[in-house]
């Protein structure tokens, strides 16, 4: 998982509440049994026209020029600013895979569904709470400005505004700890790599049994 530092991007704006994750990624891309490839079809329905299917080539497709991932002040974005209650609906670990893997790093948002916020975590990618009337700011501030972006100081907490204004945040220590050492789940496990192997080494030992398999 890549680690998450310090992160400066330009922000692109969903101004819808209650996103949800079939919204994020339809279902229909669910079937791959893989864990890439799912940021093409980030907001699918949204992003085209036309209905999209596993294995199609996006260029081929009919982009929706109103909607704003589409738009070319946005194009790069890796901030994504959100309403309420984003990320609700089915648990979907696809929901973080396929932004993570268009190019999103962070979301900033006043709320999130639970499970698509820790599935956030355990996949590298950011999910920032600011308050209603932070989000709203920034939300008039990334429509005044094109090329607004928008500076993340995990180890600080905190979002920094061009203007070096700074929207402290809150994580809890174990979650900042891992995204700031770029651990997932495995990743925490083979931090104890050389306890596990001679743990095996030793238990071979006194039962060699263990290795003979049928």
């Amino acid at each position: 998982m890549q680690a998450f530092t310090v992160h400066k991007g330009l922000v692109a704006p969903l101004d819808r509440e209650n996103v949800d994750t079939d919204a994020i990624i339809p279902k229909q891309f669910l079937k791959s049994i893989k864990r890439s490839g799912f940021g093409p079809n980030l907001f699918d329905e949204w992003r085209y026209l036309d209905r999209g299917e596993p294995g199609q080539d996006p260029a081929a497709r009919k982009p929706n020029p109103d909607f704003v991932l589409n738009q070319p002040r946005y194009q790069g974005a890796s901030i994504l600013l959100a309403r309420k209650n984003f990320g609700c609906g089915s648990s979907r670990e696809h929901a973080p895979w396929a932004l993570e893997q268009y190019g999103f790093r962070a979301v900033i948002a006043p709320s999130y569904a639970d499970i698509f916020f820790s599935n956030c975590f355990k996949n590298g990618l950011l999910p920032i709470v600011l308050s209603e009337a932070q989000v709203g700011m920034l939300f008039d501030e990334v429509a005044a400005f094109a090329g607004y972006q928008l500076s993340i100081d995990l180890e600080r907490q905190l979002v920094i505004k061009p203007d070096g204004t700074g929207l402290p945040f809150e994580i809890t220590p174990f979650r900042k700890y891992c995204l700031l050492g770029g651990f997932d789940d495995i990743g925490l496990t083979l931090r104890h790599a050389d306890k596990i192997r001679a743990f095996e080494t030793e238990r071979l030992l006194k039962k060699p049994w263990l290795a003979h398999t049928l």
